[in-house]
C-alpha cells in the first residue's frame, strides 16, 4: 500500500498507535470509536481513539508548562513577582552573576587582527 493509502493512528496522549487504511478509519469513525482530524481542505488526516470516560481525545488548551515565576515567600507576605539573576545564595551572601557573564563574553570576542588576517586569504 502506498503511504497515502494509511492514516496515521494516534493515542490520545499524542503517541503513534501505527496505521490504518483508510477504510478501516472510516468504519471506526462510523462506528464512533474514534475522532477524525482533518485537513483544511477537508481530507482525512488522521484518526484519535476516544479517552477511557468517553470524552475528546484533543484537549482544548494547551497544558501548563514549567512557570518561569514562582512563589518567594517574605516577611511581609508572598511575592509573585519574576526575579533578576542577581541575588543570594543558599547561604544568604549576595552574588551576581554579571562578572561571570562578562568573562565569558570576552573570551568568545575576536581580536581584530585575526579578522583582518582572515579576509586577506
Amino acid at each position: 500500500m502506498k503511504p497515502a493509502e494509511q492514516i496515521p493512528y494516534y493515542a490520545p496522549d499524542g503517541t503513534s498507535l501505527g496505521f490504518r487504511s483508510i477504510a478501516a478509519a472510516k468504519r471506526l469513525i462510523a462506528g464512533g470509536f474514534v475522532k477524525p482530524s482533518y485537513g483544511r481542505k477537508g481530507h482525512l488526516k488522521a484518526i484519535w481513539p476516544r479517552r477511557a470516560d468517553g470524552s475528546s481525545p484533543v484537549e482544548t488548551h494547551a497544558r501548563a508548562g514549567t512557570s518561569y515565576s514562582f512563589i518567594e515567600n517574605l516577611d511581609h507576605g508572598r511575592c509573585w513577582k519574576l526575579r533578576r539573576l542577581d541575588r543570594r545564595d543558599e547561604d544568604g551572601v549576595p552574588f551576581s552573576t554579571r562578572a561571570v557573564f562578562l568573562q565569558v563574553l570576552t573570551e568568545c570576542l575576536v581580536p581584530a587582527d585575526c579578522i583582518i588576517q582572515r579576509r586577506a586569504w
